[in-house]
């Protein structure tokens, strides 16, 4: 590094020179640092997602063995064989029937973000009034308060 006019100190200008290379360095590598761990993370993520799928799968079968069971059990108890896998099947209809009535009353319950709209609305009117000069209305509103 060379040095100022009296030999001794750096100038002001080499002082900010310096700041910025050490920041943009010290930047990069937080950039490198996170692209590391997020590779890690996206790695064990993926795999953790493939467990889950395979689990899934297994449990589809056992799903689907079970049916053919249960299909099975009714006709050693004496029912023909259309029978029973119909009304295995028809059980199944049953449940997802209920499963349906189930989440559409849970998704006509879902709102949406009503007070965040609100206060939005009130922040642009806000923003439109000091635009417009007016300081009577330029009170932005309290983020978190209870209305």
């Amino acid at each position: 590094m060379s040095m100022g006019q009296n030999g001794n100190e750096p100038t002001v200008g080499q002082l900010v020179a310096n700041a910025s290379k050490e920041l943009s360095s010290l930047v990069r590598s937080e950039v490198e640092l996170a692209k590391t761990e997020l590779k890690k993370t996206a790695v064990a993520a993926g795999t953790g997602a493939g467990m889950f799928s395979a689990a899934g799968f297994l449990a589809l079968l056992a799903v689907i063995l079970l049916s053919i069971s249960a299909a099975y059990g009714l006709t050693a108890a004496g029912l023909h064989p259309a029978v029973a896998f119909l009304i295995v099947a028809g059980a199944y209809l049953l449940i997802a029937a209920i499963l349906v009535l189930i989440g559409r009353r849970a998704l006509k319950s879902a709102k949406g973000p009503e007070r965040t709209i609100e206060t939005s609305k009130q922040s642009v009117e806000v923003f439109k009034a000091i635009g417009k000069g007016d300081e009577e209305h330029a009170a932005l509103p309290e983020s978190g308060v209870r209305r």
